[in-house]
């Protein structure tokens, strides 16, 4: 199973070897390395043009994984109203983000020796709601915005260091690319997605195949490829590379898709839909191998731990759950 089992202290259960969890993804980032290399010949032959079936031809030689099932290990209450966002603690922990419908940025600092989180920073400069922002490091923050754009942030000074205009519809999501943060993803309610480079205000490239509006995207593990959720029902993988779509996630029933993350290796794709569940692919095989069901309304967000340890997901039902 690709997401080790050890978990937060307050999560109680039976638990696996952690030593075996960690050769398993081992294992699984060598193959996923190795598909990369199969990938880049392919492309370089030019035999599987615009054709979505290479990543399975490159992928035969692997094993299928198994069906997975993860079980609820806490449920954590308190939101009196839908849940719209969620995102893992950084690194650092020394801050926390907050955006919605205010049309602001809020900024927590968790310092305080009493363990209170005190209002640090409100950035303000969007003309709609803040749907996604995330840290660059401590000082530079990257949000996006119903208003069509994304903005980089000075958290120190408050003050905006640069607008990423191009997008023709509402800004859903963003993602910025591992070990590499000075370029990010964004997709929005134009079905496209965009590549930019904060060093540069103008799109890098524009990625399409998407035929609704893109609610979230994600970067690889590798950042050599990044995901797309979508409202045509379908999650999508795109690879920088060769700039095409490489593979299509879909359930024989157009639901729409809400939100979506990678487990540490980059083998599974995890994807929450309107129809209350949270499905898990074989990001590889395009294959659907488990379903987390347990919501009583929209799964509206997702996140894997940055150490793969559990899974939450947020719905519109009020609650956030843990699973590993």
């Amino acid at each position: 199973m690709d997401i080790p089992s050890q978990s937060f202290s307050y999560i109680k259960g039976p638990m696996s070897s952690r030593q075996e969890n960690n050769v398993a993804m081992e294992e699984m980032v060598r193959e996923a390395e190795q598909l990369q290399t199969e990938i880049a010949k392919r492309d370089d032959s030019g035999s599987h043009n615009n054709d979505t079936s290479m990543l399975v031809d490159a992928a035969k030689h692997l094993k299928p994984i198994e069906k997975i099932q993860l079980t609820n290990r806490a449920v954590l209450r308190g939101h009196l109203s839908k849940i719209y966002a969620m995102h893992w603690a950084s690194d650092s922990r020394s801050f926390v983000a907050c955006g919605g419908l205010d049309n602001v940025c809020s900024i927590y600092s968790l310092k305080s020796l009493d363990g209170s989180a005190n209002l640090s920073r409100i950035l303000s400069g969007h003309d709609a709601f803040v749907s996604c922002c995330r840290f660059i490091d401590d000082n530079k923050m990257l949000t996006s915005s119903g208003d069509k754009t994304c903005i980089l942030w000075d958290v120190e000074t408050k003050s905006r260091i640069s607008d990423f205009v191009s997008h023709t519809g509402g800004v859903m999501s963003l993602s910025i690319q591992p070990n590499e943060n000075n370029v990010f993803v964004s997709g929005a309610c134009d079905a496209a997605a965009k590549l930019w480079d904060i060093r540069d205000p103008k799109s890098v490239q524009t990625f399409a195949g998407n035929e609704d509006d893109i609610n979230d995207v994600k970067f690889f593990p590798s950042g050599k490829c990044f995901a797309t959720a979508s409202d045509d029902g379908t999650c999508r993988m795109f690879d920088l590379g060769s700039g095409r779509q490489i593979s299509v996630y879909a359930t024989n029933c157009s639901i729409e898709i809400t939100s979506i993350d990678f487990s540490s290796s980059g083998r599974l794709l995890f994807s929450g839909d309107n129809a209350f569940n949270c499905n898990i692919w074989d990001a590889i095989r395009q294959e659907r191998i488990g379903v987390l069901a347990g919501h009583s309304q929209r799964v509206s967000c997702l996140g894997v731990a940055k150490d793969g340890s559990a899974i939450c997901t947020g719905s519109w039902d009020g609650l956030l759950k843990l699973w590993n």
